[in-house]
């Protein structure tokens, strides 16, 4: 069975219309591992782009690990199938290569005509507007995305954004057991108990957000002062190294046994990110950089759904 690349790139809050160039400049960089969600809402984007890049022979599709998310409104049984499918007919693929759980949040049901991606309202336009929380247990999803890699839509399955607990239950109901936890990991949140159980449970481990603060600073879930990039054991290390800070970051994420999936549109940046593999951290610098850890959370939905969504639904302690 095919393996992860342990640098991947990611797609949320990539422009619809910047997802065609961005897709192609990722491919010539040497990116053969992407990350998708139907929430990102431009997988339509790039179904076109990926089409190409194989037709022409840029990239064959054995060569490229893609994943994608089901979205919260879609946890129902009868659902998953439908929502997976509309991802594969939007990226024009006959498969996934791993489909995730993205949230374990189910919300009533919006059908795809009526609104896609579905988001987290159940009805915006309504007066006080609301997350409307689904009778739906996370054994029965999965049930469901057990079905689809038996039907041969995705070759394998995981979940995202899981904690301790729940990934203790998944693992006395799985028939199929998960492949992959995705997470958000970097050294202002290092999820060091967490990542330890999933290896033990035989789990890959993907980082979201690999670099911490930058992704959520221009969405209002950051600050500018957030920044892991400038604390002084990441310079040192750049320093001594001849790398960015960046570099040093993400190299310390694949360092320690995670997938990362940073995200940019700068060619100079895709080249910079890929290219962690002609230098090593020392143990020293490993262990400086793991103690940065302030068990700092920028995706946190006990936050933001409350801020954004008008609903407080906490899923971590």
């Amino acid at each position: 069975m095919q393996t992860i690349h342990p640098i991947g790139f990611g797609f949320w809050k990539v422009a619809p219309e910047d997802c065609a160039e961005t897709l192609s400049n990722a491919l010539d960089a040497g990116y053969r591992h992407f990350d998708f969600a139907a929430d990102y809402g431009n997988e339509h984007a790039l179904g076109p782009a990926l089409s190409e890049a194989i037709a022409s022979g840029k990239v064959k599709r054995e060569e490229l690990w893609i994943t994608s998310k089901l979205w919260n409104t879609f946890h129902a049984p009868e659902h998953v199938e439908l929502a997976c499918r509309k991802t594969l007919d939007d990226l024009q693929l006959d498969y996934l290569d791993l489909y995730l759980i993205h949230f374990p949040i189910a919300l009533e049901f919006v059908p795809i005509e009526t609104r896609y991606p579905p988001e987290w309202l159940y009805d915006p336009e309504a007066d006080n507007a609301k997350m409307h929380l689904a009778k739906v247990p996370l054994h029965a999803t999965w049930g469901a995305m057990e079905q689809l890699v038996a039907k041969g839509l995705t070759r394998q399955i995981g979940v995202c954004n899981y904690n301790s607990g729940l990934l203790h239950d998944l693992m006395r109901y799985a028939d199929i057991a998960p492949s992959m936890l995705q997470i958000e990991a970097h050294p202002y949140l290092t999820n060091e108990k967490l990542i330890r159980l999933a290896k033990d449970y035989g789990l890959a481990v993907t980082a979201f957000s690999p670099l911490g603060a930058p992704s959520y600073v221009e969405i209002g879930m950051a600050g500018e002062g957030d920044s892991v990039l400038e604390e002084a054991v990441v310079k040192a290390a750049a320093a001594s190294h001849g790398k960015t800070a960046a570099q040093i970051v993400l190299r310390w994420g694949i360092q320690r046994g995670t997938a990362v999936i940073p995200k940019t549109v700068k060619p100079q940046r895709m080249a910079e990110n890929i290219a962690l593999h002609d230098f090593v951290l020392s143990d020293d610098e490993m262990a400086a950089i793991s103690g940065l850890n302030q068990n700092r959370r920028f995706n946190d939905p006990g936050v933001f759904t409350e801020a954004a969504f008008n609903t407080f639904h906490p899923i971590y302690d």
